[in-house]
């Protein structure tokens, strides 16, 4: 009974992950036609959240992204896994949900503007969120692919969390400067991040209902047997 409750608490939080991602998405490319004057390539995605009509969206959007993150660590921290090992990658990323949220309370300035004393916090705040879920995805990355349910998705979970590496790398090159690519390094980055967060969350789903399957099948395995 009790493994049952666990169980559906699994399945539970991979499900709001899976939905929160895809609603977050949405959202993201509603803004782009809410909000047309910001450009996909040069502006961050936190400026869709600055002063203005809509901002709000982005907001809800944050929070989103808080909720989800924090998901995915709660259908993590319940399966039967290394919890030792697991533990430090699950916080950097409960760290990365955290300053996400926050980031709907400290609207930024759009790029090309001045910086005043909210954005400040906000570029801060996003500069722990970056750091924390390249920190926490490789962490787990490294801790799941040792376990042999895992392994078949392990691939693509050592590809995105290396990949995730990459824009951001352009993006420090970059910055958020006027008619560079950093708006666009930035959106790469957190799709790339966001993809980990599916995979974990859809592979979390697919071992629990394989779990079920099992389960249900023991008590006619053993009365044949």
């Amino acid at each position: 009974m009790l493994r049952g409750v666990v169980r559906a608490g699994v399945v539970g939080w991979a499900r709001a992950a899976i939905a929160g991602v895809a609603l977050y998405v949405a959202l993201d490319v509603l803004l782009v036609f809410l909000r047309p004057h910001f450009s996909v390539l040069h502006n961050a995605e936190s400026d869709y959240g600055s002063k203005g009509r809509f901002a709000w969206v982005m907001d809800v959007n944050f929070l989103l992204r808080c909720a989800f993150s924090f998901a995915v660590v709660a259908a993590l921290s319940r399966i039967p896994l290394g919890a030792g090992r697991l533990r430090a990658g699950l916080w950097a990323i409960g760290i990365w949900a955290v300053a996400s949220g926050l980031l709907a309370f400290f609207p930024d300035d759009p790029v090309g503007t001045k910086t005043h004393g909210l954005a400040k916090v906000h570029l801060a705040l996003a500069a722990i969120a970056f750091i924390a879920v390249v920190v926490g995805t490789r962490l787990e990355t490294r801790a799941l692919r040792t376990e042999a349910a895992w392994r078949p998705v392990a691939p693509a979970l050592t590809v995105l969390s290396w990949g995730a590496l990459v824009p951001v790398l352009l993006l420090g090159k970059a910055h958020l400067r006027p008619h560079s690519l950093g708006g666009l390094y930035e959106k790469l980055f957190l799709a790339v991040e966001l993809a980990w967060l599916l995979v974990a969350a859809v592979w979390v789903l697919r071992l629990q209902g394989q779990e079920a399957v099992t389960v249900d099948l023991a008590p006619a395995l053993e009365r044949a047997s």
